[in-house]
């Protein structure tokens, strides 16, 4: 694909080259620093925006506020009809952002419409939830009262995402928050502004259509301050925050030195149990999609496979025969299995764990590198790796954002398999391949798997919306999209009337005056 017709995509989001500022709405405020989008595919600058000041961050934070003053007093149903206009309106555009993803990210067309699908799922989803904010009624213990539970708009919900689902998990968040009478302020990555831009554009035509406050949707762009500014600032009722543990943490931190609320989505180092009892079949594609999937920069991709040492030689040469099919190049190219890391500094971090994996005692089976040549100029091409290595290696108990596997041989019974898996700092994505009922429900079992998510006889990564997302530890115990994570971005209030002429206590304290 040329940089011509790519311009005309981004024409088509509403993106022109002389446009440049801080996006609050379908407004700009004029900036002097500014940020380049290079794309990993070809190394060609996109597009450049400006970044957003501390001087224009704390107007946009008032206009928030302005915002969510008026958009809390409209009925749930009637915020959901927004959300679904928002769906619609990605219907429309899902071919020039899915274009969009995958040259601004470097992932496959395929994910990167795939990306915009989840978007679009997700306002269905948020549809339906508008006219579902249930909350609880129970007995009180005293005579003629009535006790119950509901829940109410937090206010202004942060979010920052990562570069790896530029555009989809922002809107896992921002659906539910804006049902749930929230107003949403993003900080995506400095890596990927340009699909934040395109998302911005349509959602302010659809507030513009209705009427309502741009401010309902605000956008910063720039680096990690503009993080901080969010995490420190107490008018941010919530923070949700999606990336590395180290950012999380730090995240954290911030917010809960000022008690507020935090949704963290964090580092992920996943695996696949392979028992005697899988179908190998069956593993070998959800393996090889789990580990190469995006170049392995999915937060869900497979790290680690740990395979019963009766089945490691024939599942290392169906491994590698599988490698070895892999087609590399650009991920507009449908017929490319994978495409670049999102820079050259991911590049090379890749190249210089794969050494230190070595040093530790890591054994290559497949040797990963960076890949040079005609097609391979942005240097951000790199081939897969696989290495048999043990569990305790310092390497492997760390995340490697690159597609870097390691073969974890195992005896015994699946207690043992199950045991290696969650002797991990991290607790995202799980699965085990096995045809076995026992394995399978023990892996399931409060014995088993200590992830958030834990698959059977499918892979580590891919998500439906409809399915709570997030794990454990120090994948940071947050939620995100389906299930009941719309409470995360509420605050719940119990009520007690009284409709009698007295007032009994709890408890049966007597208090006369």
């Amino acid at each position: 694909m040329t940089y011509t017709q790519i311009q005309k995509h981004l024409s088509n989001l509403g993106i022109s080259d002389s446009e440049h500022g801080t996006a609050f709405g379908s407004s700009f405020i004029s900036e002097k620093t500014t940020l380049s989008s290079f794309s990993p595919v070809d190394g060609n600058q996109i597009g450049t925006i400006s970044c957003t000041s501390s001087e224009s961050y704390d107007q946009i934070i008032q206009k928030a506020q302005e915002a969510h003053i008026q958009w809390r007093t409209i009925p749930a149903p009637k915020r959901g009809d927004i959300v679904r206009e928002f769906g619609m309106a990605l219907r429309e555009k899902k071919q020039d952002l899915g274009i969009l993803v995958a040259y601004e990210m470097g992932k496959s067309l395929q994910e990167g419409l795939g990306e915009v699908q989840e978007m679009i799922d997700i306002c269905d989803f948020a549809v339906g939830l508008s006219r579902q904010l249930h909350g609880f009624t129970m007995h009180s213990e005293r005579p003629q009262h009535r006790m119950y539970e509901q829940y109410h708009p937090l206010g202004i919900v942060g979010i920052i995402s990562a570069f790896n689902f530029p555009v989809a998990v922002w809107a896992w968040n921002t659906a539910l928050a804006w049902i749930c009478g929230n107003v949403t302020i993003w900080k995506p990555s400095e890596k990927t502004p340009l699909c934040a831009l395109a998302c911005q554009k349509i959602i302010a035509q659809v507030l513009d259509n209705n009427n309502l406050p741009k401010a309902i949707s605000c956008l910063l762009t720039g680096g990690a301050e503009l993080g901080k500014l969010l995490a420190n600032d107490t008018r941010v009722a919530l923070v949700s925050a999606t990336g590395s543990t180290r950012m999380g943490k730090s995240v954290a931190t911030s917010v809960a030195a000022r008690l507020g609320k935090s949704l963290l989505e964090l580092g992920g180092n996943n695996a696949m149990i392979i028992t005697p009892h899988a179908n190998l079949q069956l593993a070998l594609t959800g393996l090889v999609f789990g580990a190469v999937g995006t170049a392995g920069q999915r937060c869900t991709t497979t790290r680690r496979i740990i395979v019963h040492e009766s089945i490691l030689d024939d599942v290392v040469h169906k491994l590698t025969l599988a490698y070895q099919q892999l087609k590399i190049g650009s991920p507009l190219n449908e017929k490319n299995h994978m495409g670049p890391l999102i820079d050259t500094e991911a590049a090379n971090h890749y190249i210089s764990t794969l050494t230190e994996a070595k040093k530790q005692g890591a054994t290559p089976i497949v040797e990963g590198k960076i890949l040079t040549g005609k097609g391979y100029e942005s240097r951000c091409y790199v081939s897969p790796a696989i290495y048999v290595a043990k569990n305790e290696f310092p390497i492997v108990q760390t995340e490697t954002f690159a597609p870097l596997l390691y073969i974890i041989p195992y005896s015994g019974d699946v207690d043992n398999a199950i045991a290696i898996q969650n002797n991990v700092p991290q607790g995202l994505s799980s699965s085990i391949m096995s045809e076995n009922l026992r394995e399978t429900e023990l892996f399931l079992s409060a014995l088993g798997s200590d992830c958030g998510i834990a698959n059977v006889n499918i892979g580590t990564s891919g998500a439906e919306i409809g399915g709570a997302f997030g794990g454990e530890k120090e994948t940071g115990g947050g939620r995100e999209s389906g299930s009941d994570a719309w409470k995360a971005y509420m605050r719940r209030q119990t009520n007690t009337i009284n409709y009698s002429t007295e007032l009994p206590l709890a408890q049966g304290i007597k208090f006369n005056i």
